[in-house]
């Protein structure tokens, strides 16, 4: 499994450059800004500085913080309540005649707010109330001009056949099998082996490179940029109450990635422990290993850190007369790019290239970056907790959550990407209902292909011969 960081972290103790702290200061309205930048500021004052007005509209990349960054303050639903009593006292919306005039200088730009909310968060839209609050919103100016009602409906059949999708997406990703084929080892020596192997499957390392960046894009797809802050949320010291989304977390998602990863590594060393003959388990690792080349050409780091993982997993690596029938340059390379050394140095510089490569492409296939899922969740838990939420004085670390926001928006641009590759259904049906060992089985499969070499693994390998196959 991937090895956990090294203590030296991307940021700083407190995540940023130290010369801003000695930078001018200056403060607009209850926002403090630092060299031109928005560092900190009231909850109040960063949710007023959200709501357009007839001649002022927030700056897109505040929206895309903010709007990521609050719920660790205030529930979506309740932000959208405020946000909607404030223009309502802001615009007079509520007078018995409206003002028509001022009313078509902000329409546009209120409807362009939520539209943006729905198009970058539509799952806070999941909620009735959120829904509520956009239809109230709308009926109020909807009078001054026509036009808004047919913006308003097309903003929600967009919102809702986005939800539709999503959430169709979602039931028909095969749901990750859960069969654990440990007393396959006692079929080992039989022919014809009772288990469908994947080189019978796919032998073209590159199309099943093709096809696990299918399974990578399309579970991305449905990650939202909140569950990255859901992920870690905290009870707020200003709200003695409740967590936000204390009810759960909302982060089904991305738990989802991160548990097939762990299948990937686990279906990898089940692919290399269960054929009998060293030869085939040789000619399965120098496959992988290929297939993990493939992924690093492709940009799919995620996919080639489980195979390796798997690789590396002691009842893999422990089969030494299996890896000495095997050609193992190419593995060490690979080893090296994802080496963790110096907080995994060689890959942070292979995915900047990847990066840069997809900024500069002419096609989705250079356009793909798939960056190694747990390391990009380390780095944002060592971003939340390096640094606070709120500064001593009560105002919102705003400085701490514009990081915060580069790297999950980043993260979505890679994730919006559409795979160039042709789908192979029965391949992908394959890696994600393959039965697969566990710990426990992988190690029973090892010692039955390679004996124990010390007492320790003769006992274990009684143990479970007896646990599993019932055997003494």
């Amino acid at each position: 499994m991937p090895q956990t960081l090294r203590s030296t972290s991307m940021f700083t103790p407190c995540g940023f450059s130290p010369h801003l702290h000695t930078s001018k200061e200056d403060e607009q309205g209850g926002l403090i800004f630092q060299d031109g930048n928005l560092t900190s500021a009231s909850l109040d004052a960063l949710i007023q500085h959200l709501i357009p007005t007839t001649d002022y509209y927030p700056e897109k990349a505040y929206i895309f913080t903010f709007l990521l960054s609050s719920r660790l303050f205030i529930e979506p639903h309740e932000l959208l309540s405020r946000v909607c009593h404030k223009c309502i006292e802001q615009q007079r919306l509520d007078d018995p005649v409206l003002d028509k005039a001022r009313i078509r200088k902000f329409g546009p730009k209120i409807l362009q707010l939520l539209t943006e909310w729905t198009e970058t968060f539509p799952y806070d839209f999941q909620e009735e109330r959120m829904i509520g609050h956009l239809k109230d919103m709308i009926h109020r100016i909807a009078p001054c001009d026509e036009a808004y009602w047919k913006k308003m409906n097309q903003l929600l059949q967009t919102l809702n056949q986005k939800l539709a999708t999503l959430s169709h997406g979602q039931e028909g990703i095969v749901k990750i099998s859960a069969a654990v084929s440990d007393k396959l080892v006692a079929f080992k020596s039989k022919p014809p082996s009772i288990q469908r192997e994947i080189l019978s499957v796919c032998s073209d390392p590159y199309t099943l490179a093709q096809q696990l960046t299918h399974v990578e894009l399309e579970r991305l797809s449905h990650i939202g940029p909140e569950e990255f802050v859901q992920a870690f949320v905290h009870k707020d010291p200003l709200d003695g109450t409740k967590t936000c989304f204390s009810e759960q977390k909302k982060t089904s998602n991305l738990e989802a990635y991160v548990k097939w990863f762990n299948r990937l590594c686990y279906l990898v060393a089940t692919e290399i422990c269960m054929p009998a003959k060293k030869k085939q388990r040789a000619q399965v690792i120098e496959f992988f290993i290929d297939v993990a080349r493939e992924c690093f050409n492709i940009g799919n780091f995620n996919s080639l850190m489980a195979i390796i993982s798997g690789m590396n997993m002691s009842p893999v690596s422990r089969l030494k007369k299996t890896w000495s029938k095997v050609k193992t340059a190419k593995f060490f390379i690979l080893e090296h790019q994802m080496d963790p050394t110096g907080n995994f140095y060689n890959y942070r510089t292979a995915l900047r290239g990847a990066a840069h490569r997809s900024l500069t492409a002419h096609s989705n296939r250079e356009k793909i970056v798939i960056p190694f899922f747990s390391l990009l969740i380390k780095d944002i838990y060592f971003l939340n907790e390096g640094c606070a939420n709120r500064l001593p004085n009560g105002h919102v670390n705003f400085e701490k959550f514009l990081e915060l926001a580069k790297q999950v928006g980043e993260f979505i641009t890679w994730k919006q990407v559409e795979c160039p590759f042709e789908q192979d259904p029965n391949i992908i049906h394959y890696l994600h209902t393959a039965p697969i060992f566990t710990e426990d089985g992988l190690y029973l499969a090892s010692y039955e292909s390679e004996s124990p070499e010390n007492q320790t693994e003769k006992d274990r390998w009684k143990s479970l011969r007896s646990t599993i196959l019932g055997k003494t």
